[in-house]
């Protein structure tokens, strides 16, 4: 690529950047929790417009931008759709408690690495329940911390179909997973 193309190139971004950077953030804002989730967006959707490839194309800048970010805004809402462990908690004797807690608590006390290793086990028992197939998605995804973009890629499936086996996995383990938070409040 030339000098001459590559500058031109840079332009346009900055130039896109100028024109529609504060609107646009303002769009994101509006429709997520925080300023931090909001810079996150922005900066893939600006991520995603200086790696297109024939971004000359474009006939509306301004739309693409918005559609981009409105799809960045819908991933990460199904991303976190999900309940993470820190949603299941309970109250004890000293306050509010959550498995979280208890998978990061002292391993000098008892009590708490008896409800690690049966969390664990528990986890585990539920995980070989599952078909590979949503077991190796909700692996990669929640232990490995890859995306489920990533995991599509990896895997050569459709965004849509690692979704929709996470979304199973999930279900099933928090089914799985509510028994033992019920053992622990009835304790």
């Amino acid at each position: 690529m030339t000098t001459e193309l590559m500058a031109g190139r840079q332009q346009n971004i900055l130039q896109a950047i100028q024109d529609y950077g504060r609107q646009l953030f303002g769009f994101i804002r509006s429709r997520v929790k925080t300023n931090e989730d909001a810079e996150d967006i922005l900066q893939d959707v600006w991520y995603q417009f200086s790696n297109q490839p024939e971004r000359e194309a474009i006939e509306s800048v301004s739309g693409w931008l918005y559609r981009v970010a409105r799809n960045k805004i819908t991933d990460r809402y199904r991303k976190k759709k999900n309940e993470s462990l820190e949603d299941y908690s309970f109250y004890g004797e000293d306050g509010d408690v959550s498995f979280k807690e208890i998978l990061l608590a002292d391993k000098n006390n008892p009590e708490t690495e008896h409800l690690r290793q049966l969390f664990w086990e528990e986890l585990f028992t539920a995980l070989d329940e599952l078909p590979e197939n949503q077991r190796s998605v909700f692996v990669m995804n929640e232990l490995e911390d890859m995306t489920l973009q990533q995991i599509a890629d990896l895997q050569g499936e459709k965004l849509k179909t690692t979704i929709s086996r996470k979304r199973y996995a999930v279900l099933h383990l928090r089914k799985r997973l509510e028994n033992l938070y019920n053992d622990i409040i009835n304790y």
